[in-house]
């Protein structure tokens, strides 16, 4: 089968044609990455990869980072654990989000496969950031050019979550190292970056780790920020990607927001997730 790259609604795109459990040759692996810079997100379907094997192709994009947070699966550190059992109530990831934004030179992307299903639901809706940052009003972009923000993981991940972390559920095992996130030093950001591999423009801020922003007092920073959230959840910006058997999605972190749909009570999801290093955003 030839490869294909197929877009995917208003954000990311699927390739075809490739068997990741084979491994990439090198004009597989730009191809990916030329797709993912322009995209944000690349999907694939079909896909039948090992623990081992999924290591393999999270080293071909780039170094694991090996996450501070999350259950890590009990064979294979490298790879966190994201699971909804019947009886629970939270998903992990159930509101708009960036991975990893708390982190001085914060994560690339990150590669999402399905192990386990509900009979329906569960989806995950993306969002580009190019696509807002394009179109903010012209009053929206003077207000943030040259503007920073802080991020932090103490308002989810710490010993004293705020309501943020109730939808990323930090009961029952699947979050916890609450004494690493208390001493985690929250980080500053560029509102908008130049993304390191496509050259766009993006907005970097996100409901989940942003916290203010930079020499506003509390309640215009609160204001801005939750403008700029407003904007971004327009739909014209977003796409849902319909878990299916053998579904694998890499996002971008530095480009993409996502939400983990939790629409399936009663039924256990799981998800392996490897989060790949990214560098600091200018």
């Amino acid at each position: 089968m030839a490869i294909e790259v197929r877009p995917h609604g208003r954000v990311g795109a699927e390739i075809l044609g490739i068997d990741l459990a084979e491994g990439l040759d090198d004009e597989a692996v730009a191809l990916v990455r030329s797709v993912f810079a322009d995209h944000g997100v690349v999907f694939f379907r079909d896909q039948t990869l090992t623990e081992q094997q999924h290591i393999a192709f999270a080293r071909q994009i780039g170094q694991i980072n090996i996450n501070r947070f999350f259950a890590a699966h009990p064979d294979f550190p490298e790879i966190a654990l994201v699971v909804k059992e019947p009886d629970q109530k939270d998903n992990i990831g159930g509101g708009w989000h960036t991975d990893h934004s708390y982190d001085a030179e914060p994560a690339l992307g990150s590669i999402l496969v399905a192990r386990e299903l509900p009979p329906e639901g569960g989806a995950t809706s993306f969002a580009s950031m190019y696509a807002a940052y394009d179109a903010l009003p012209d009053h929206l972009r003077a207000r943030i050019d040259g503007a920073s923000a802080v991020h932090s993981a103490k308002h989810v991940f710490g010993s004293k979550p705020t309501a943020y972390a109730s939808t990323q559920d930090t009961r029952g095992g699947r979050i916890g190292n609450s004494a690493a996130a208390d001493v985690l030093e929250d980080v500053i950001h560029p509102v908008v970056i130049t993304h390191p591999l496509s050259g766009k423009r993006a907005l970097y801020v996100n409901p989940g780790f942003t916290i203010g922003i930079v020499g506003l007092p509390a309640e215009e920073s609160t204001a801005l920020l939750l403008e700029l959230y407003a904007h971004c959840v327009n739909p014209a910006f977003h796409s849902v990607f319909e878990w299916q058997p053998g579904s694998i999605a890499l996002w971008d972190n530095r480009a993409t927001w996502h939400f983990a749909h939790n629409d399936y009570h009663g039924h256990r999801r799981e998800m392996h997730r490897i989060t790949i290093e990214g560098e600091a955003l200018h």
